[in-house]
């Protein structure tokens, strides 16, 4: 009996790193992503020292791959334990993610590394009135739970927050970086034009726009 507990228990704590490993199956809402590459590819130093802010992209659409990969390196699971790519004050996880892509807004769902379809628009031009915004194929939506984190921790919850946010975002440029494509943080955005545009739920605030595409020559 006790051996048997210990193996539910065991397969329990791993489920969520297997998850993030394994596509989930997709739903009328949630598509699965492929798995993650985890080994290889730019060194760190490499995309450090060529990481450089971009604003015009070419049309070329971002493959599901690679933005598997991008969003995985936001907030992507890395253990047993539910530990993510982006560090975390105490392991709370105050942010959440979101892509805009032509075909629609989504979700991503860190646990099955999917991702969950909230509208069928594309809503780029309408979440800022900044170009990079608007000509980028994909834009990667950056967002806070500053509620939660200052009922949490009320002495210092907004900055723990921003510095998730920090965290998440210079992880998804690393990354672009790392898969030869382009990207810049856009932080200077109307968070009310932002957040009414994407149908954020109350509690959800927009921190970070992430534009990313193929740079032009």
């Amino acid at each position: 009996m006790r051996n048997s507990l210990l193996c539910v228990l065991a397969l329990a704590l791993a489920t969520p790193f297997l998850s993030a490993q394994q596509p989930a199956p997709a739903t009328a809402t949630q598509i699965a992503l492929p798995a993650p590459t985890l080994t290889g590819g730019m060194t760190l130093n490499e995309a450090l020292a060529t990481r450089r802010t971009t604003r015009s992209f070419e049309a070329t659409p971002i493959t599901t791959k690679e933005q598997s990969q991008l969003l995985w390196s936001a907030q992507g699971i890395t253990d047993s334990k539910g530990h993510r790519t982006a560090p975390s004050a105490s392991a709370k996880y105050y942010l959440h993610v979101y892509v805009a892509r032509p075909d629609g807004f989504f979700e991503y769902v860190p646990a099955s590394h999917s991702l969950r379809l909230i509208s069928g628009k594309d809503i780029r031009s309408t979440l800022s009135t900044q170009p990079p915004v608007k000509a980028a194929p994909i834009v990667f939506i950056i967002a806070g739970e500053y509620d939660r984190a200052v009922k949490e921790v009320p002495s210092r919850g907004i900055r723990l927050v921003d510095l998730e946010a920090g965290h998440a975002t210079e992880n998804v440029l690393l990354q672009a970086t790392s898969l030869k494509l382009a990207a810049i943080p856009v932080g200077g955005i109307d968070t009310k034009q932002t957040g009414e545009a994407a149908s954020l739920p109350a509690g959800i605030t927009p921190i970070y726009l992430v534009p990313v595409g193929h740079p032009k020559p």
